[in-house]
């Protein structure tokens, strides 16, 4: 629950979309209501975690102050996005040209065709590292605010007596009344209002954090010396 990112958010913002826009597609459903005539069974709700952390304050606010924050990085991540444009334009119409002519030449498209392809995966590269500490500050807000998530479902829980919440995305189909994400969403909002956009100093995000754990523990299990059986007694002469 807590890894799972806002997809394409740097792409978005790279290319210059509203983050208010972006904060306002995960979404909330309207206020509970319930199917005239319907049967309510006490104790169940549905909740979406996601779509609960990107209507947060405290994300909504962030996704305003991010693009102000990091401006410079965005600003360059677009300026080497036009010039690789400038440089592949070129390139694409020649390969275009010359695979309408009235004999092309296969092996040179080819030779064309990987060139392009080259220079795009080196582009992506280049983007995806200039673009990092953008992609870095936001899995920032997003664990912050992720992180509680727990208490304020559980808070949502209590103050409607609820024993058992679904994963909206698991749930066919059902009436409003057991939608949590409001109750939920308030609680959240409590909880924090605001986060912190700059991370610290080698902070990396739960999953690489916990990769780097698991490495850790590994290298040190096959290192570590092997512990003596238990029960044999010392060797003696």
């Amino acid at each position: 629950m807590q890894n799972r990112i806002i997809a394409a958010f740097v792409a978005a913002l790279a290319l210059g979309a509203a983050p208010h826009a972006i904060a306002q597609a995960a979404g909330v459903a309207a206020p509970a209501s319930s199917t005239p005539g319907g049967i309510v069974a006490p104790g169940i709700a549905y909740a979406n975690a996601q779509a609960v952390v990107g209507a947060s304050a405290a994300y909504k606010t962030a996704m305003v102050q991010l693009p102000v924050t990091y401006k410079a990085q965005i600003d360059a991540v677009n300026t080497r996005r036009n010039q690789i444009a400038a440089q592949l334009k070129p390139l694409y119409d020649k390969f275009e040209a010359d695979q309408k002519a009235a004999k092309p030449d296969q092996a040179a498209l080819r030779t064309q065709a990987a060139q392009i392809q080259q220079i795009e995966q080196s582009a992506e590269r280049e983007i995806q590292q200039m673009a990092e500490p953008l992609n870095v500050a936001q899995q920032y807000i997003i664990e912050q605010i992720s992180d509680k998530l727990t208490a304020a479902t559980q808070a949502a829980m209590t103050k409607r007596k609820i024993t058992l919440v679904l994963d909206s995305q698991s749930v066919l189909k059902a009436d409003a009344v057991y939608n949590l994400n409001q109750d939920i969403l308030n609680e959240l909002n409590t909880l924090i209002p605001s986060a912190q956009l700059v991370p610290p100093a080698g902070w990396l995000p739960r999953a690489q954090r916990e990769a780097a754990a698991q490495q850790a523990a590994a290298q040190g299990g096959a290192t570590a010396p092997a512990p003596a059986a238990a029960g044999k007694p010392p060797e003696g002469r």
